[in-house]
C-alpha cells in the first residue's frame, strides 16, 4: 500500500493539520491523538522538516491537548516516523518547549518523553543535542524549565564524557540551592535517581552535601522529598559511610518538627532500614521507629503501625525478639487503645503478624490480650482486621487458646446490631471453619449460621445462604445432610413467606456443592411442596429452582415424572409472573 492509499484510507492530512488549527479543544485533541498517522503518510523527511517544526512554533493552550502531544511525541514508534535513531534529536524541540509550559503534569509528560526519547539517541547526539537542551531547561528564566531539567539529568549522565558529567553534577548542586522552593523540591525529588547513575566517589563528594542542604531546608515539602533519596543514597555508600554521612540526617528526620517530614520517616521507613543493613537498625533505627509509633500526629502513628510487621520481619532474630518487647510493646499496647480509629485500624491489620515473630509464649502473655481488646473494639474495621488475620494466630497458639479467648468476641461480634458488621463476619466464616475444625465449629458457630438465615436483612440472608455453600464445600455433603440441611428445609414450613424463599435460595446454592443422590432424595420433594405455596413470589422461585436442580440431575425419568409435571401446574397458575417463570424453566428443560 503506497503512503497516498494510506492517506485515503485513514483520514486526510489536510484535514488533520486544519485540526490542529481548530478553535474547537476536541478536534485539536482528536487530531493530535492521530499524529502517527500524519508522520505515516508524510513522511519521514516532510515529518522533521514541516510536521515537527509546526508543532515547535504552534504550542497550543489548552493542557488536555499538550499532554496528548507530549504523550505521542514519546511513543516508541514515533522515533520510526523521523528516520530512526539517528534523527530522534529532532523530536526534542517540541517535547523542550512542553517541558516549559505552566501545567505541573504537562510538564511531567514531557520529561517522561524526552527520556524515552534520549534512550533512542546514538552517544554523539547525547552530547551534541540532549545536554544542551538540559543546560537551557536549567538557566531557564522561569522556575517551571528548570523543574523539569531536574528530572533528565539521570537519563544523559550515563552516556556523558567525563568533562560533561562533572559539569551536569554541579548543574543539578546549582539546581538543588535555587532560589525557588519548587525547582528545590524537584531536585529532591530526583536527587536518589541521580545518585544511582553517578559513580560512588562523586557522590559522596557532590550529591552527599546536596543531600544534608536539602534535608535542613526550611521548606517541609522540599526535606520529605529528601528524606525519600535517603534510602537510595544509603544502598550506594559502604556501612562506615552510612553511619556517618546518613544517620544522623535520618535521626533528625524522625524527629523533624514539621508532622509531613515525620510521616514520609515512618511511610519509608522499611526502605530505610534495609538500606542501612541490621547493625545501624540495631543501634539507631529500633528506638527512632518507637518515637514514631508514639508520634502526637495520628496520621504519624498509623503509617509506623502499617510498617510494623515489615520492620519487625527485617529485624536480625538474634536481637529481634528483645527489641520488639522491650522497645516496642509498650507502643503497641499505646496504639491497641489510640484514641484514632485509624491508628488502630492501621494496627489491627499488622498486629496478629507478630505472633509468628514472637513465638507462642510472647504471643499468649503479650499479644493475645491485645487481640482481644481490639476485637471488642468499638470501629467495625479494626474488628475485621483482627477477624482476618485469625490464622497467622492460630499456626502460633493453636486452636484450642484461640477459641477460648476469641471465640466468644467473634459470637458477640455475629450478633451485632450493624448488620454490615453481621455481614463481614459471615464472609469470614469459612475461614474461621476451617480452622476450628467440623466439631468446634458445629458445637460454636452452626447455630449463628443458620440464625443468619432468618435474619432481618436481606443481605444478611442472602450472604449467610452462599457461606452454607462454602461450608459444605469444605466439610463435605454427608455432613451437609446431618447439620444443615434439616435446618434450611424446615424453614420451608415457617410462616414468615421470606423464610421459605430463604429455603429456595440455600437449595439453590447448596445444590452446587452436594451430590445428584442428596438433591433428589432430601431437597426435590421440599421443592416440589413449595409449588403450592399461598404466596406467588415463593411459587415463581419454585420454578427458577427447579431449573438450578436440573443442571445437576441426571436422571431422565426424575425429570420427566417430577420436574415436567410440577412446571405444566405451574404454567397455569392465575398469577402472571409464576406463568412466565414456569414456561421459562420449561423451555430450558425440554431443550
Amino acid at each position: 500500500m503506497t503512503a497516498k492509499d494510506g492517506d485515503n484510507q485513514l483520514y486526510p492530512i489536510a484535514v488533520l493539520i486544519d485540526e490542529l488549527r481548530n478553535e474547537d479543544v476536541q478536534l485539536r485533541l482528536n487530531s493530535i491523538k492521530k499524529l502517527s498517522t500524519i508522520a505515516l503518510a508524510l513522511g519521514d523527511e516532510r515529518t522533521r522538516s514541516e510536521l515537527l517544526p509546526f508543532l515547535t512554533d504552534t504550542l497550543d493552550d489548552d493542557d488536555e491537548v499538550l499532554w496528548a502531544l507530549a504523550e505521542q511525541l514519546g511513543e516508541k514508534d514515533f522515533v520510526a516516523f523521523v528516520g530512526g535513531s539517528n534523527f530522534a534529536h529532532t523530536l526534542l524541540p517540541p517535547l523542550e518547549n512542553l517541558a516549559t509550559v505552566e501545567e505541573t503534569v504537562v510538564r511531567d509528560k514531557a520529561v517522561e518523553s524526552i527520556r524515552s526519547v534520549a534512550e533512542s539517541l546514538p552517544g554523539t547526539d547525547v552530547e551534541k543535542h540532549f545536554v544542551p537542551m538540559i543546560t537551557r531547561l536549567a538557566s531557564g528564566e522561569w522556575f517551571t524549565s528548570r523543574t523539569s531539567a531536574c528530572g533528565l539529568y539521570m537519563a544523559a549522565y550515563p552516556n556523558a564524557s567525563n568533562n560533561t558529567k562533572g559539569e551536569l553534577r554541579l548543574q543539578f548542586k546549582k539546581l538543588g540551592a535555587d532560589d525557588t522552593p519548587m525547582v528545590r523540591r524537584a531536585a529532591a525529588g530526583k536527587l536518589g535517581e541521580f545518585a544511582k547513575a553517578v559513580e560512588p566517589n562523586n557522590v559522596k563528594q557532590d550529591l552527599i552535601p546536596l543531600f544534608h542542604a536539602l534535608a535542613a531546608d526550611e521548606q517541609d515539602s522540599v526535606r520529605l522529598l529528601a528524606v525519600e533519596a535517603c534510602a537510595a543514597i544509603a544502598a550506594l555508600l559502604q556501612k562506615e559511610d552510612i553511619e556517618t554521612l546518613i544517620v544522623p540526617t535520618l535521626r533528625s528526620a524522625s524527629g523533624d518538627k514539621s508532622w509531613r517530614v515525620r510521616y514520609m520517616v515512618a511511610d519509608k521507613f522499611t526502605d530505610l532500614q534495609k538500606a542501612v543493613g541490621p547493625d545501624v537498625t540495631k543501634s539507631d533505627l529500633v528506638v527512632a521507629f518507637a518515637t514514631l509509633l508514639k508520634d502526637p500526629e495520628a496520621e504519624v502513628r498509623a503509617a509506623a503501625s502499617n510498617r510494623l510487621k515489615e520492620f519487625c520481619e527485617n529485624m536480625q532474630e538474634e536481637y529481634r525478639t528483645e527489641a520488639i518487647l522491650n522497645h516496642l510493646m509498650p507502643c503497641i499496647q499505646s496504639l491497641a487503645t489510640d484514641a484514632n480509629q485509624h491508628v488502630k485500624s492501621a494496627l489491627a491489620a499488622v498486629i496478629m503478624g507478630l505472633s509468628p515473630i514472637v513465638g507462642k509464649e510472647n504471643t499468649i502473655e503479650h499479644l493475645l490480650p491485645l487481640f482481644l481488646t481490639q476485637l471488642k473494639d468499638e470501629c467495625p474495621e479494626v474488628r475485621l482486621n483482627i477477624i482476618s488475620s485469625l490464622e497467622s494466630v492460630n499456626k502460633v497458639i493453636g486452636i484450642g487458646q484461640l477459641s477460648q479467648s476469641l471465640l466468644p468476641a467473634i459470637v458477640e461480634l455475629a450478633e451485632d446490631t450493624k448488620w454490615r458488621v453481621r455481614l463481614a463476619i459471615i464472609e469470614y466464616m469459612p475461614l474461621l471453619a476451617e480452622q476450628l475444625g467440623v466439631e468446634l465449629f458445629e458445637e460454636k458457630l452452626n447455630s449463628l449460621c443458620m440464625n443468619w438465615l432468618v435474619d432481618n436483612v436481606f443481605a444478611i440472608r442472602q450472604a449467610a445462604t452462599l457461606n452454607l455453600q462454602k461450608l459444605v464445600e469444605k466439610f463435605g455433603s454427608e455432613w451437609a445432610q446431618v447439620a444443615i440441611l434439616p435446618k434450611v428445609l424446615a424453614m420451608s414450613r415457617d410462616g414468615n413467606y421470606l423464610h421459605r424463599m430463604t429455603t429456595l435460595f440455600a437449595v439453590n446454592v447448596l445444590a452446587e456443592a452436594c451430590a445428584a443422590e442428596v438433591i433428589v432424595k432430601i431437597m426435590l420433594p421440599v421443592v416440589m411442596t413449595m409449588a403450592t405455596d399461598q404466596v406467588a413470589n415463593v411459587r415463581f422461585n419454585v420454578a427458577k429452582t427447579l431449573v438450578k436442580l436440573f443442571r445437576r440431575v441426571t436422571d431422565t425419568s426424575i425429570i420427566k415424572s417430577q420436574f415436567i409435571p410440577c412446571l405444566q401446574q405451574l404454567e397455569q397458575d392465575g398469577d402472571m409472573d409464576v406463568q412466565y417463570f414456569a414456561s421459562e424453566a420449561l423451555s430450558i428443560i425440554s431443550s
